[in-house]
């Protein structure tokens, strides 16, 4: 499937998430998603893009390490399981709608994370929370350094295809 429509249905799933675990849940397949979008765009992606991409890579799969795993396993009480829709990734066709989408994905994140851990009585559930929203920070944050350097991409060949009509004339 491609990144976009992944994207959006992680954010609907979330959207309608209620229950805190379902809320961990939807966190964990975020950084999964963003984990497998930085390594498509790692191997597959502009060159100038790649390293950044890496980063985003390890961020999410640091961002799948901060929550527990075996609880999530079967934990989708919607009739899901805990399989991550990252798997279903085919294709990011438009890398700049794909980060846009994913930055947005992981901002809801962390908004309804801090929910989930203000209201908590659990200690262990909050730590898992607290630093889930670090970690959805930090993809975030790789996030916008790779749109950062596509920008760049795109002014500097904006720019070179101006210089080269400019010579022609």
């Amino acid at each position: 499937m491609e990144a976009v429509r992944l994207i959006a249905a992680g954010r609907h799933a979330l959207a309608q998430s209620r229950a805190a675990l379902d809320i961990v849940v939807e966190a964990w397949q975020a950084q999964a998603l963003a984990q497998a979008i930085g390594g498509w765009l790692a191997v597959t992606g502009p060159p100038e893009l790649r390293g950044e991409a890496r980063g985003l890579g390890e961020a999410g799969g640091r961002g799948c390490g901060v929550l527990d795993r075996p609880a999530l396993v079967g934990a989708d009480h919607r009739g899901g399981d805990a399989v991550p829709r990252a798997a279903q990734l085919t294709a990011v066709s438009d890398i700049r709608q794909a980060l846009l989408g994913l930055g947005a994905l992981l901002g809801e994140v962390g908004i309804s994370l801090v929910g989930v851990a203000c209201a908590t009585d659990e200690e262990g559930l909050y730590w898992q929370c607290i630093e889930a929203i670090d970690a959805a920070d930090e993809s975030s944050d790789r996030v916008r350094g790779i749109l950062r350097r596509l920008t760049v991409r795109e002014q500097g060949g904006a720019s070179g295809a101006a210089r080269d009509s400019t010579a022609a004339t």
